[in-house]
């Protein structure tokens, strides 16, 4: 007997065919279970149809008609809101232009009433300086008439020579300018019914064939300064400074001055008192 014969042995005994072809059997029908239970049930086909309205001609044209409808009300609509507006544009520039004539109407008549009432003014400023120069003149005439009644004479060398004692080109210098007194000042003019200062002394001592320069300031600037109380007729009388003088005027003797004062008097005859030259010039 061998020495290991009472000694168990350690493998496991070996499973007969049958249990393990048992076992191998049930586990199948197992896992076929649940594989059916877990597969979805299939759905049964759907039998049941739906029925879509159908359209007809008719109510194609009836939603066609009643969209043209709507389209050309529309339209209409909008073509009396753009006429309204048009009309109401031209209401408005009709009433501006009207303000604009009425405007310039009202400031054409004030401007019309504004030289009726300056050439009435004129007038009356005429009329008195007219009145004026003949009492002026009757005066004078009445203090020649004495003079001479009296036998006296005047010397043609101070400032009371009268237009009687001027003698040649002197004497042709004061008619000229005496034979203006009347017309209109006018700035820039050179006669012979219109004169400005200056235009009317050239124009006067042209007469004497002596040709001066066209303005006041270049014609105190010619000839001799002479003093006022050494004046004779057909001396310049300047206002202002010499060279720069901004009026001229004429003396024509027994005191007083012919020259074109300003548009209120026109061409006038005033005493040496009336406006005190600043100085004069002789140039005869």
């Amino acid at each position: 007997m061998s020495h290991t014969a009472h000694i168990p042995s350690h493998r496991k005994p070996r499973r007969s065919s049958s249990k393990l072809a048992l076992r191998a059997g049930v586990a199948g029908g197992v896992l076929s279970t649940i594989a059916v239970a877990a597969s979805p049930a299939q759905a049964e086909p759907v039998t049941e149809t739906i029925e879509m309205p159908t359209l007809t001609n008719v109510d194609l044209s009836g939603a066609l008609s009643s969209a043209v409808a709507a389209s050309a009300e529309a339209t209409q609509q909008d073509a009396l809101v753009q006429d309204l507006r048009a009309q109401e544009d031209a209401a408005a520039g009709k009433a501006a232009k009207d303000a604009k004539t009425a405007k310039e109407q009202a400031e054409r008549k004030a401007e019309a009433e504004r030289k009726a009432k300056e050439a009435e003014e004129k007038a009356r400023a005429e009329a008195r300086e007219r009145a004026s120069r003949t009492a002026e003149r009757t005066t004078l005439s009445a203090s020649s008439n004495s003079g001479d009644s009296d036998g006296g004479s005047s010397s043609s060398s101070d400032s009371g020579s009268s237009r009687s004692t001027a003698t040649g080109s002197a004497a042709a210098i004061v008619d000229f300018a005496r034979a203006q007194i009347g017309d209109a000042y006018v700035m820039g003019a050179t006669g012979p019914n219109a004169w400005d200062c200056s235009g009317l002394v050239q124009a006067a001592y042209r007469q004497a064939g002596i040709d001066l320069p066209r303005v006041s300031g270049a014609q105190s600037s010619m000839g001799t300064s002479v003093s006022l109380s050494d004046l004779q007729p057909g001396d310049i009388l300047y206002w202002g400074s010499r060279s720069g003088s901004y009026h001229v005027a004429i003396y024509v003797g027994g005191g007083n001055f012919v020259g074109a004062q300003n548009p209120g008097t026109g061409v006038v005859e005033r005493s040496l008192d009336y406006d005190a030259p600043s100085g004069a010039v002789r140039i005869l």
